[in-house]
């Protein structure tokens, strides 16, 4: 019966009233719009709602029986508090047709600039209830709700043309999907109905509560959630394939499409999350804090993993292997396991007052995940994959001059997308780690366990963090939250070292901000270190230091052996770039592999790669050193990093020098991959590394061999995806039959997947039109699937193809603004990353330069990220100046 009411009210509607072009017809005498009911969410807004509304509750329903906008009913439970004004509701969707307040009608509301008003005259104080009838979009990419039609041909014919939708609203798309207060601090249970196609399956954060068939659907109810964010609210609908595990105590079940169910490593995923769950909840000693945990494989989902509580999505293509992963493909997949599952308590039980505390959500589930890697996969090297995963781009970033603090101020939330990145989940575990080792380990999980029961079904910010670890170890953070929370940039560590007859004379450690600030609060950050006085032949000394101001003496190693090397943050506790000293660097570059402890070996080789970036190594030097050291390196994660940073120093440090050290190179992976004894994980990263670096005659005809299988890999044919990285390299260097080559393989291949995989080697095609193409969709295609867009960048922008695509460069920064507005959380980083950071020439920073000189209306928020990038280009120029003069 309401969904017959609603289509006619619709068809009117959709005629009259527009979402940019309110009042309505049936609006008397709209009410007067505020200072406050600007587009977004202003944060003053936010405040005032915060302080005048409390006990929120939504009751939702929402009818998909059509595949291009949802229509939907939202009943809002609140209480308000005397004198409190207008309600402002945020609201983004297609269209209104009918709002009540307290049963009755309201005919001279207003929705403009993205939110609708309800004038006081029609409110109580105390308990209220609002109704709003609405329609919003669904679409493939740009819509809360996201659609994913599975193509006829997929390897299934049974579910050819499958159709599934999920939702996806952070950081402030909820008010995209139905008219809400969508800010994080005002939460509220939710209840959800659904109308949906038969056969279809429905998943959301309550457990599922009625369900009745209807003559050509299905109507599901699911149960109130306990209170939560707006933007945690979320469902799929869709013919799912589904696990269960009833092994526990908190229910869990599977989804995934129903044609990938064969390639579903059920069983491991389900045990990899319970265990998870398990360890959460005695470390934080508290239970888990939802009624069930479902678990989501959407596919070409735009980030690795969304901790919706109760529902978790998950990466469809990171989480089915197609051919027998790595260590390091393993450990990344269940690192977005860990985070994701911690986030269940940091980010959905407590969260975060605002996004300007972003970093507090998305760095305490990534410093959560390393440490459930060490509890649960022990011999994995949680702390070496913890600075490997981290450190490298939280140093690139923070290094620049558009680096941010870890708290970034924010103003309004449709800003916050751009908050996202490696300050928020990459500095910020870092700095969790060194809070650690400052005030102890029983002080940090006792702080965190007070934090958790004092914020639950709340919200809290950085300030409250600090005072429970300063409550716990009873020492002051003061200094700490202002370097490293309110503070941008990194330090620069460097060990100074003075001998006189055979011992330490002095060392201290000095810091100076590293890169670009010349604004910088921050000259110096507190901390503690443990330095390493590094001996070939005896016995290793371990100090314990606490960096004060600009220079720390280190008295203890006064009177010690002289060292052959010095390595000031041992154990990797520090947040800094810790640079070698010329002794430290001329005794470990030699002699680097012959480290036994593998967190140390990581961290050296991590410091001279460091020393290549600041100018101290030549990439050359470095490069030499990797080659050297390359198949004898037995620990997978090493390797797999000597691996990608000899192909950055080759693809970028190095210009006319590069050839002779690149077919070594490749003559290495080539020898290394079919190396009897070595294990399958290093063999594999060598082979991975061969198939996406490939650039002389003799490695692409290896690569050729391979997809025609004239050649094997680890006894058999190659298979896929590594068939689609040859492919896709063959494509962008130009092979002459490479269309005939990209062709058999999407026959070969005729899966979803493989679609996907063909779209991102067609963007390498080494041709002007084909470029233009990839662009135009890039920009203008709405059925164009955001995470296909977003894959393809760096195929793309192929090194080997610079000068191609610098034509392309004007455009693209032009756009930055648009991108941010219509794109997701990722997309513009990557976009800013692809199309700048990744080239090597200064045709494009003078390019880069000139725009940010004109374009005195760029937004902040997207300067910042443009100076990321833009620096990170002129660093690459002035190494490649270097190694040239050095040549």
């Amino acid at each position: 019966m309401w969904r017959s009411a609603v289509v006619g009210r619709v068809a009117l509607i959709v005629l009259t009233f527009t979402a940019c072009a309110p009042p309505r017809p049936q609006v008397v005498e709209p009410v007067q719009v505020g200072p406050l009911v600007r587009p977004g969410v202003p944060q003053d807004l936010a405040r005032l709602r915060s302080q005048t509304i409390s006990n929120v509750a939504y009751h939702l329903a929402l009818d998909l029986t059509d595949s291009t906008w949802v229509r939907g009913d939202v009943t809002i439970f609140f209480e308000r508090a005397p004198g409190a004004g207008h309600l402002v509701l945020d609201f983004r969707g297609l269209s209104v047709t009918d709002l009540f307040a307290n049963q009755t009608e309201v005919k001279n509301a207003a929705w403009v600039n993205g939110h609708i008003i309800v004038p006081e005259e029609h409110l109580l104080d105390g308990p209220n209830m609002v109704d709003i009838r609405f329609m919003s979009p669904v679409a493939a990419a740009g819509a809360s709700v996201v659609r994913f039609v599975e193509a006829a041909d997929s390897a299934s014919s049974a579910s050819g043309g499958d159709t599934y939708h999920y939702t996806l609203l952070v950081p402030s798309d909820a008010s995209q999907l139905f008219p809400s207060f969508d800010q994080p601090d005002l939460k509220a249970m939710v209840q959800l109905e659904l109308t949906m196609p038969e056969g279809t399956i429905a998943v959301s954060n309550a457990p599922l509560e009625d369900s009745v068939s209807l003559a050509d659907a299905r109507w599901v109810r699911f149960r109130p959630t306990l209170p939560i964010s707006t933007y945690l609210a979320a469902f799929a609908v869709g013919p799912w394939a589904t696990w269960t595990d009833s092994a526990g105590a908190v229910p869990m079940t599977l989804y995934a499409r129903r044609s990938r169910a064969a390639e579903v490593d059920a069983d491991t995923l389900l045990a990899r999350n319970r265990r998870a769950l398990q360890w959460l909840e005695e470390y934080f000693d508290h239970p888990y804090p939802f009624e069930k945990l479902d678990l989501l494989l959407a596919p070409a989902f735009p980030f690795g993993g969304m901790e919706h509580p109760g529902a978790i999505f998950y990466n469809e293509s990171r989480f089915i292997f197609r051919e027998p992963p790595t260590l390091p493909e393993r450990l990344a997949r269940d690192a977005t396991i860990y985070h994701e599952i911690a986030h269940q308590w940091f980010g959905d039980l407590a969260t975060m007052q605002w996004f300007d505390d972003l970093w507090l959500k998305e760095g305490f589930a990534t410093y959560m995940a390393a440490r459930m890697q060490d509890a649960l996969n022990p011999g994995t090297g949680a702390w070496k994959t913890f600075y490997l995963q981290n450190k490298p781009p939280a140093y690139r970033v923070d290094a620049t001059s558009g680096t941010t603090p870890v708290w970034q101020a924010l103003s309004n939330l449709d800003l916050a997308k751009s908050n996202y990145g490696p300050i928020v989940y990459n500095k910020a575990p870092s700095i969790l780690k060194q809070l650690n080792f400052l005030v102890g380990e029983e002080a940090f999980r006792a702080g965190v366990q007070r934090l958790l029961r004092r914020f639950e079904f709340d919200s809290f910010t950085w300030r409250d963090l600090l005072e429970e670890m300063e409550h716990a170890s009873g020492r002051s953070l003061t200094e700490f939250g202002e370097r490293y929370i309110l503070s941008r940039g990194v330090p620069e560590v460097e060990a100074e070292l003075e001998i006189r007859d055979g011992v330490v004379s002095a060392l201290s450690l000095v810091q100076r901000p590293a890169g670009p600030l010349p604004d910088s609060d921050a000259t110096s950050w507190p901390g503690r270190v443990r330095v390493r006085l590094g001996y070939a032949n005896g016995q290793d000394r371990l100090l314990p230091i606490e960096l004060t101001g600009d220079t720390t003496l280190v008295g203890e190693a006064v009177g010690l052996p002289a060292p052959d090397y010095v390595f000031a943050n041992d154990g990797d506790f520090g947040y800094g770039i810790f640079l070698l000293d010329e002794r430290s660097t001329e005794h470990l570059i030699e002699n680097v592999g012959s480290l036994e402890d593998d967190l140390l070996r990581t961290l050296v080789w991590g410091s001279l790669w460091e020393g290549v970036r600041a100018g101290r190594v030549a990439p050359d030097r470095f490069v030499a050193a990797v080659l050297r050291e390359l198949l004898a390196e037995e620990d997978e994660q090493i390797a797999e990093f000597l691996l990608s940073r000899t192909r950055v120093a080759l693809d970028r440090y190095l210009d006319e020098s590069t050839d002779p050290w690149r077919r070594e190179f490749e003559e290495l992976l080539v020898q290394g991959m079919d190396a009897a004894g070595d294990s399958y994980d290093l063999r594999k990263g060598r082979l991975d590394a061969l198939l996406a670096g490939a650039r002389g005659e003799g490695a692409l005809r290896v690569l050729e061999d391979l997809l025609a299988e004239r050649r094997l890999f680890d006894g058999a044919p190659l298979a896929q995806p590594s068939r689609w990285a040859a492919v896709r390299t063959l494509v962008a260097m130009g092979h002459e039959s490479a269309d005939s080559i990209l062709r058999a393989e999407a026959r070969r291949d005729a899966t979803q997947e493989g679609a996907r995989q063909a779209f991102i080697a067609g963007a390498a095609r080494p041709d002007r039109d084909a470029k233009a193409e990839y662009f135009r969709r890039y920009l203008e295609d709405a059925s164009l699937n955001e995470e296909w867009a977003t894959a393809s960048l760096s195929a793309f922008n192929h090194p080997e193809q610079e000068g191609l695509t610098l034509s392309f460069l004007e455009e693209a920064l032009s756009k930055l603004t648009w991108i941010r507005e219509n794109r997701r959380i990722f997309f513009l980083p990557q976009w800013v990353d692809s199309f700048v950071a990744s080239r090597t020439g200064p045709q494009a920073l003078a390019l880069v330069d000139r725009f940010l000189a004109e374009t005195s209306d760029l937004p902040d928020d997207i300067r910042l990220k443009l100076l990321q990038a833009r620096d990170e280009l002129a660093r690459t120029i002035r190494i490649r100046e270097n190694a040239a003069s050095q040549g």
